[in-house]
Parts: C-alpha cells; sequence; structure tokens
C-alpha cells in the first residue's frame, strides 16, 4: 500500500489542470483506497476503459501510484491508490498571474489577506517538496482558532493590541547578528468566519 501523505502540494501547471477534471478529481478521491479500473468504473458509473484513460493521466502527473499488480486469466489488472488523502493548488501553478503581497499592501484589505495566504501557500508547499527530496522535515508552527466580537470597535482594539504583542516578541527574538540563525516568516491573519457570514445571509463589506 502506498505511503499516503495527508496533503500534497501541487505545484505543476499540468498536474493541476489534470486534478480540475471532475471525474479525475472524483477518482482521486476514491483511491484514498486502493482500486482498479474496474471497480472504480462500477463505482463513478462511466466505462472503465474511460476510467482507464484518466487513471493513467493522475498516475503520469504523480498524484496516484501503482500498489500491486494481480493476474486475471489472460490480463493484469493494476491497483492504484492516491499519494495523498487531499491536495492543495500552489499558486506556483500560475506563477506569471499569481498574487503578489509586495504590490500595494495593506493590512486592512481581504485582497491583500489573499495574497499573503497565497505566498503562504506556495512557500510551504516549495519547503514541503524540498523536505521530501531530502527526507527531511520542515520547521512550522500553526495556530488556528475563533474569537466573536460584541462590536467593530473591539474587532480594531483587539487588532491593535496583537499587532503591538508580535511586534514586541519579534522585536525581543530577532537577531541581525546571528550568523547560524535561521529566517522564518511570520504571518498573522485575521477574517470573518464563514459560518458567521452563511448566517447573517450576507457578506460584509470590506473595510
Amino acid at each position: 500500500m502506498v505511503d499516503m501523505l495527508d496533503v500534497a502540494v501541487i505545484e505543476d501547471a499540468t498536474a493541476a489542470a489534470a486534478t480540475l477534471d471532475p471525474l479525475r478529481a472524483r477518482l482521486l478521491a476514491e483511491l484514498a483506497e486502493p482500486g482498479s479500473a474496474s471497480s472504480l468504473a462500477v463505482r463513478v458509473h462511466q466505462p472503465r476503459q474511460k476510467v482507464n484513460y484518466h487513471l493513467r493521466e493522475l498516475e503520469r502527473h504523480g498524484l496516484i501510484e501503482l500498489v500491486e499488480e494481480r493476474r486475471k486469466g489472460n490480463m493484469t489488472e493494476r491497483v492504484l491508490q492516491a499519494t495523498a488523502s487531499s491536495y492543495v493548488i500552489s499558486p506556483a501553478a500560475l506563477a506569471t498571474v499569481a498574487p503578489d503581497p509586495r504590490r500595494s499592501p495593506d493590512r486592512l484589505s481581504a485582497r491583500w489577506l489573499l495574497a499573503v495566504a497565497a505566498r503562504l501557500v506556495s512557500d510551504v508547499g516549495a519547503l514541503i517538496t524540498g523536505a521530501t527530496r531530502a527526507g527531511k522535515r520542515v520547521s512550522t508552527f500553526a495556530l488556528d482558532g475563533e474569537v466573536r466580537f460584541a462590536s467593530a470597535a473591539d474587532r480594531a482594539a483587539f487588532a491593535e493590541e496583537l499587532t503591538n504583542a508580535v511586534i514586541g516578541l519579534v522585536g525581543k527574538y530577532h537577531d541581525d547578528t546571528s550568523q547560524s540563525g535561521r529566517k522564518f516568516r511570520v504571518v498573522v491573519a485575521v477574517h470573518p468566519a464563514l459560518d458567521s457570514l452563511l448566517a447573517k445571509g450576507t457578506p460584509e463589506k470590506e473595510t
């Protein structure tokens, strides 16, 4: 059985295009467990020849791998499995039109936040790819949580205090003189939770 990753990052444009086909995306989901073209054809209600064609394309891009070959009568059945439980398409796949957070930085802009998030996916994806090839791990840390603000004023005060706290921590631990030190990027983001927007029925205007 393939040693599946929790998440794989797709950095190649052609590989990204391969996953956007609805049938191929369905096949990737089905191949969380090993399967053959014949068994998958039954599950997705498509001819085996058509399924086999799409499997070959997914395999060509490294999105699925051969688990084993079984002899069935006068033919060989290929059993495949996805290389990851889920996939993320890196903005690197669209490098020429990828958002650049260095352009018009505005910490109150949702679109600038999206550009920062895109860079995060691209950078961490490249780090994961390099670390996997080298057989090493990537040193990262993340926090994820929710906070309910009673008012816009409270939200603004929170943002200000958070900014000052991060600036203080960076000032305390940043060392320009360390020759052996390694630079890390710090990203802090605050945005409305989607479930709160759905409850209201309409998204808030960007401010």
